[in-house]
């Protein structure tokens, strides 16, 4: 089968936390991921290779920034508790460390979040492409870098950020590890690939390590129906040197308080499959065609990186706007290179939760 499926970018990162709609209200006031795409509460049943060997009850909401990035999975296990890690999660350890949120104006940014009382864990910083960030800190303890990027669907002045363009993944060998992020998610653009300490990690935990960090970003524009809110997007890998790294998820369960896998909107997940296992990186989950997530609709599974990291495709065929009209966008009707019409796209604000402030 000739590979021809397609990346359209970064959909979502996976949040475990133990309380999503605590959760929800928190990524809405605080990041303005304030779009309910779905809210989905059953029993998770494929994923019961990776937690404990059984399926489990769980409501999940799918978050979004309408200025443009990927979303928030908020996952929530409803009949056991969830676990925090035992030990700080040390910079380097193997795993999604971090999620990279844009922003068109860290100043502000760095205000209002502080204002809002939010943990803020280092000043602005100059990463080491030039770009200026900072750190923070939700409630469960997950960190987030916020940073200054280009990539926008939207730009209004009440919002000065927008979604997840990336993250910082642990691995215990780079060169290694970029046998899947180069090879199959074409991410075959190196930023930077440097070595040594660095000033902006200085704040993080044991971020005064030495470290290899090598950025990746996508030469080619992603196409697909959502390619324009999703944007362009980066995956910074990050290698220990002078210690032995962790396994983040080490002795607990896919869904636990922590990230929990990345996710990618993709095309035609059926010659996806065919790659990754032609290339060593075999599909350990399928939810088997079409597949409801609530009010959306797709197919969907899960890769390993090298280091047991968990990659999610999603193909997604069809998203509600309008539930009680019946009104969807549905994707399988559609070329699958063209972006959909902004006015769909912004038509998704019609999901938008009105937070309460205080």
């Amino acid at each position: 089968m000739e590979q021809n499926y397609k990346i359209n970018g970064i959909q979502q990162i996976g949040v475990g936390i133990d309380d999503v709609q605590k959760a929800f209200r928190w990524y809405g006031v605080h990041l303005g991921a304030d779009i309910n795409v779905f809210e989905d509460s059953n029993t998770a049943t494929h994923m019961a290779q990776y937690m404990g060997g059984q399926p489990h009850k769980k409501c999940a909401i799918l978050a979004l920034n309408l200025q443009g990035g990927g979303g928030y999975e908020l996952w929530q296990y409803l009949d056991r508790k969830p676990q925090a890690s035992q030990e700080i999660i040390q910079t380097g350890d193997l795993g999604i460390f971090l999620a990279k949120i844009k922003t068109q104006d860290i100043t502000q940014s760095f205000e209002r979040l502080r204002s809002q009382n939010v943990k803020i864990l280092s000043d602005i910083e100059t990463c080491p492409d030039g770009s200026r960030c900072f750190f923070i800190q939700d409630p469960w303890d997950n960190i987030l870098q916020v940073q200054e990027f280009t990539s926008w669907f939207m730009k209004k002045k009440k919002y000065d950020t927008g979604g997840v363009f990336g993250c910082m993944i642990g691995v215990s060998n780079i060169d290694i590890s970029l046998k899947l992020y180069q090879d199959i998610l074409g991410y075959d653009q190196v930023i930077y690939d440097k070595t040594g300490t660095f000033e902006d990690l200085q704040k993080l935990p044991n971020g005064n390590q030495k470290f290899r960090r090598i950025l990746l970003t996508h030469s080619e524009n992603r196409t697909g129906g959502f390619a324009p809110l999703l944007g362009r997007t980066q995956i910074e890998l990050i290698q220990a040197i002078d210690y032995i790294p962790k396994k983040i998820y080490a002795n607990r369960y896919w869904g636990d308080i922590g990230y929990i896998h990345l996710c990618f909107d993709v095309r035609n997940i059926g010659s996806l499959i065919q790659t990754c296992d032609k290339k060593g990186f075999p599909f350990h989950v399928k939810s088997g065609g079409a597949f409801d997530m609530g009010e959306a609709n797709g197919a969907w599974g899960y890769i390993e990186d090298s280091d047991g990291t968990l990659i999610e495709f999603v193909e997604t065929f069809k998203v509600a706007l309008i539930k009680p009209l019946g009104l969807n966008i549905n994707l399988t009707k559609r070329d699958a290179d063209q972006p959909l019409p902004a006015w769909i796209i912004k038509a998704m604000s019609l999901r938008r939760k009105r937070f309460d402030k205080n």
